[in-house]
């Protein structure tokens, strides 16, 4: 069976990013993504990508592991950038800039939520007042979706192993419609085994965990310092300078 890799597996580690409260992260962060994403200047674009690979050395994560897990945004971003290249109203300069944006906001991924366990995200987004169905969703969708991956690989080494191969043919769609109609069945019972043993164990539908947060002033700092840097950038933009 494959591997799944784990958002959180370097959340353990030491480092200024990851001794930050994590209720500052995550609004610091983001606001820093909104800003890069809202830059119409190349150059200043740039810098905004510059900041996000900074944030992921102070973090400690390693580049090997963010340069693997960015093989997918880049086989996105690459035919966009060649699209928009190509288009009258595009060019170059503006798929370029386009390409840098998404790069940045991704890579910020990494030291915003690969910095923290899962289960403290969570928390997180619950203290800062999402929606707690929102954010279970998140929880559930996390926590079920390499187990129903890891469903799939089966149900696939199981027909495999009685003779079926993929082919364009009426038989293997068939075969496959057959196996998602499957995977859709055993998806609702085990929702319906998993629910009943959450209520069993006390769920009245709100997040309960051992997670706590106390926010410290070298928090506020880090935060205000980021968010500042975030609104600099796009007030170089409209300012020209």
């Amino acid at each position: 069976m494959k591997h799944h890799p784990e958002i959180d597996r370097y959340a353990g580690l030491s480092s200024p990013i990851h001794n930050w409260d994590p209720r500052a992260k995550l609004i610091a962060i983001l606001v820093l993504i909104v800003a890069i994403v809202l830059i119409p200047d190349l150059k200043i674009a740039l810098i905004g990508l510059a900041i996000a690979l900074a944030l992921v050395f102070i973090s400690r994560i390693p580049f090997s592991f963010m340069l693997k897990h960015l093989i997918g945004v880049t086989m996105f971003i690459f035919p966009l950038f060649v699209i928009i290249s190509l288009t009258p109203s595009g060019g170059i300069e503006r798929a370029s800039l386009i390409a840098v944006k998404a790069l940045a906001a991704v890579i910020l991924i990494f030291p915003m939520i690969g910095t923290m366990k899962f289960e403290t995200t969570i928390k997180a987004l619950e203290r800062l007042k999402i929606p707690s169905k929102l954010v279970q969703m998140i929880m559930f969708t996390y926590r079920y979706i390499f187990v129903f991956a890891g469903e799939v690989e089966r149900m696939f080494t199981s027909i495999a192993s009685r003779g079926f191969r993929k082919r364009t043919s009426l038989y293997t769609l068939s075969t496959i419609g057959k196996l998602i109609a499957m995977l859709f069945v055993r998806s609702y019972d085990r929702s319906e085994r998993v629910f009943n043993a959450m209520v069993s164990r006390g769920y009245e539908g709100n997040l309960k965990t051992l997670v706590d947060f106390e926010m410290h002033t070298s928090d506020v700092l880090k935060a205000t310092i980021l968010i500042a840097i975030a609104v600099a950038l796009d007030v170089v933009c409209l300012t020209g300078v």
